[in-house]
């Protein structure tokens, strides 16, 4: 498998994600094979660094089940908030030109599932505990303007290292407005990593896109079955909504 990759040598487990990635000859091996952005192989890196997917010497995203990437030095920012909306912001703009893929219409995944009931595409009953919550962002809710290509899950996948552009890893293509993607940032350090209010005005995000991706969250919360405690996941975005003021 790694010589079709065009690598060889002795692996090293890396830490994060699912523990079952791999650093092997400069890429990043993972036992899974996710759907592959085409194009996104050959984008133009300016103002950030990209973990592409990379191909076998046939030209395949895979090999028996195993993918890879480019591995990007860096770590995980600490509240570095505006650094991670502006890395987004330079990838969005680099991948502005690639069309549709077909695969965005097609997943089934909690978060394909959530993102459809945060856009009107899908109905559903929120738990009593989410309720409340979801009639007041359901008020705050306005067009954000054209979709494209989007990575909607920036918050944990921006890596920043000294001297080196931000590395956008792990992509999770949607196809929705640019400022949907920076929202579902804002809206993950309000709910989980402490910040405030004020963080809408120093990354430049408006209240419907934070309200967009609180909605996107809470619906994707929605359709687990596997939550230890619901009611703190209702109190996070009953605060989130409050401190956007909905």
């Amino acid at each position: 498998m790694l010589r079709d990759f065009g690598v060889e040598g002795v692996g090293r487990a890396l830490d994060g994600g699912q523990g079952t990635s791999w650093l092997v000859g400069g890429l990043v091996f993972k036992p899974e094979v996710p759907a592959v952005v085409e194009g996104l192989d050959r984008i133009r890196e300016d103002g950030f660094r990209l973990a592409a997917p990379c191909r076998t010497r046939e030209g395949s995203f895979e090999s028996h089940g195993w993918s890879a990437t480019r591995w990007v030095a860096g770590c995980s920012p600490d509240g570095a908030w505006r650094d991670v909306v502006e890395a987004g912001r330079a990838f969005h703009r680099a991948v502005a030109g690639i069309a549709r893929p077909a695969f965005v219409d097609e997943r089934q995944d909690w978060w394909a599932r959530g993102d459809r009931v945060a856009w009107g595409e899908r109905d559903v009953v929120f738990r009593a505990e989410f309720a409340g919550v979801a009639d007041r962002l359901a008020e705050g809710l306005e067009p954000l303007g054209a979709s494209q290509l989007v990575h909607a899950d920036l918050t944990q996948n921006v890596l920043l290292a000294p001297v080196l552009p931000p590395a956008i890893i792990d992509i999770s293509p949607y196809w929705r407005p640019v400022a949907y993607a920076e929202g579902v940032v804002v809206a993950d350090a309000v709910c989980w990593h402490g910040a405030d209010a004020s963080l809408l005005e120093l990354v430049g995000v408006s209240v419907p896109a934070v309200a967009r991706a609180l909605m996107f969250r809470m619906a994707t919360t929605n359709e687990r079955d596997d939550l230890p405690d619901v009611w703190d996941e209702a109190r996070r975005y009953e605060r989130a909504a409050a401190a956007i003021g909905l």
